[in-house]
């Protein structure tokens, strides 16, 4: 027997992957079409043939002023959406002069203070034509009280601004941390945000309940999908607790995948995912609209499968995995750029992974027809056990109570860092060969030209920080922090009163630090 005969294949996520797959081991369901429910196939008959998706760049670093220019860049090159990265500090609820933003302001993320901080950002952008992702999550309805001042200011009519905010606590507590209150807490403030945006924003998608991060830290793709829509099913059940309908926040729920590199198990996931999102609407929430029952989701490459060495190599990778995505029908797609493993990109990388969406978009032919590998025996076999195997994972969650509890008993973190050792096994035996890591290795140091963060940028953001609080009314931002405050303790949507305080030039810092005296901080 040869060496190819004894050894066994699997996906990622330990799906046995056969030899050949023919008609007779798999039934084609030959009368499903893009469009139709359980919209496996796609959410639209035409799917690209209609409309492209959004071309996003995951942007943000240093200054509001570096920020914008550089999304000014992006749009010069052919973006169609903006995605903004924020740094630590203000993912975490602190100014810049804060001591624990010592060392990080700007680093991995734009420093956002305070309204003017967002006004710079935002300067010679229309916000009414161009979507805005914002990937934030423990201060998110701090930043989109930002956003609306600025579109107010810039006096757009918030019924036509159209984004995105993550807004996907639960996922923190599993797998990044950059959480501040204990979760309840926290739910609160995100069901907050869905009954605001449905009445004052309803163009806007409330939450991108995001699987990335999860795969991120180390997760299978059937576990990446399992935990997401678990996590999706109590965001639900909180906000129809606390009275609102489904209909009204239900159909702005995106979701935010992540592309790895395993090809066609990440196609069918994207595939499974739509299946499964409809038939959980349908069956447990009893959701009958159509459109409600369409998932739809972004999808960014994978930044753990990027290397530090050869890391033209990560060309290659983000290539294969941004056509994973397109062949799964993706909505929007961010591609990351070459040398993510290093620092934030250059301008030259971050327009060489744009070209890479425009290429897919534009030379290829992927776009022609809907669902290309539909009706592929591989396909169609990995796609039904990924689904059995995910309604496997929400069954098990269920049993424990849902997403709170299983994030409360250590659930879905000890999974993840179980399948996260198996992979990181499989690397150190060379059973999963990583170009220029554990094979094919180069020995001569490569010295890339990489993105420089001006370490005088903490100092000149507390100036300008001063300054603001110098020249803004502090009695009325007193006021408005009162109001917070009150509110917190109360069940009252805190919306208006954050819009309120950020039209006033209070800081995130200000704002967080008053929920904080109320509801106190998580620290598990």
């Amino acid at each position: 027997m040869s060496s190819s005969e004894s050894k066994k294949y699997f996906t990622d996520s330990g799906i046995k992957i056969n030899q050949s797959y023919n008609p007779s081991e798999k039934e084609i369901k030959q009368s499903e079409f893009p469009g139709d429910f359980p919209f496996t196939r796609g959410i639209h008959p035409t799917m690209y043939r209609s409309k492209l998706w959004t071309m996003r760049q995951y942007a943000g670093f240093g200054s509001a002023a570096q920020s914008n220019e550089r999304f000014k860049f992006l749009i010069s090159q052919g973006i169609t959406g903006l995605s903004v990265a924020f740094d630590l500090p203000t993912q975490m609820g602190y100014d810049s002069d804060h001591q624990l933003a010592e060392g990080e302001v700007g680093k991995v993320g734009v420093a956002i203070n305070t309204l003017a901080d967002m006004e710079i950002m935002l300067e010679d952008i229309d916000v009414e034509k161009i979507t805005t992702s914002m990937t934030i999550n423990s201060t998110a309805a701090i930043l989109l009280a930002f956003y609306v001042a600025v579109a107010k200011k810039k006096k757009v009519d918030l019924k036509k601004i159209s984004g995105t905010i993550q807004n996907d606590i639960l996922k923190e507590y599993i797998a990044r941390g950059t959480y501040i209150y204990p979760p309840m807490q926290s739910l609160r403030l995100v069901t907050d945000i869905f009954s605001w945006c449905s009445k004052n924003l309803p163009e806007w998608n409330t939450i991108s309940i995001s699987g990335y991060h999860i795969r991120e830290a180390g997760s299978t793709a059937v576990q990446e999908i399992a935990f997401t829509f678990s996590n999706a099913i109590e965001y639900i059940r909180s906000a129809l607790n606390t009275g609102l309908s489904i209909e009204s926040f239900v159909s702005r729920i995106s979701f935010f995948f992540n592309a790895h590199n395993n090809f066609f198990e990440e196609i069918a996931k994207f595939r499974a995912a739509r299946r499964i999102w409809a038939k959980i609407l349908k069956d447990e929430f009893g959701c009958a609209d159509p459109n409600s029952l369409k998932m739809r989701f972004h999808v960014q490459t994978g930044g753990s499968t990027l290397t530090a060495q050869q890391i033209e190599n990560n060309i290659t990778r983000t290539s294969l995995q941004s056509l994973s995505a397109v062949l799964g029908g993706c909505q929007s797609l961010h591609v990351n750029s070459k040398d993510e493993a290093l620092a934030l990109p250059t301008e030259t990388s971050v327009r060489t992974a744009l070209r890479t969406q425009q290429i897919i978009a534009n030379e290829i032919g992927v776009i022609n027809t809907a669902d290309p590998l539909g009706g592929s025996y591989f396909i169609e076999s990995l796609t039904d056990e990924i689904e059995v195997k995910v309604f496997e994972y929400l069954d098990k969650i269920k049993s424990i109570g849902g997403a709170v509890n299983a994030i409360e008993a250590n659930y879905y973190q000890n999974e993840i860092s179980e399948s996260a050792y198996k992979y990181q096994q499989s690397i150190e035996s060379k059973e999963k060969i990583i170009v220029g890591v554990n094979e094919f290795v180069e020995d001569e140091n490569e010295s890339p030209e990489l993105l420089k963060i001006d370490s005088k940028l903490q100092k000149k953001k507390i100036e300008f920080l001063n300054e603001i609080k110098r020249k803004r009314n502090n009695n009325e931002v007193k006021e408005r922090l009162l109001a917070i405050e009150r509110c917190a303790s109360s069940t009252e949507n805190l919306m208006p009163h954050l819009i309120s305080a950020v039209e006033s030039y209070a800081s995130i810092g200000e704002i967080s630090d008053t929920l904080r005296k109320v509801w106190g901080e998580y620290n598990k």
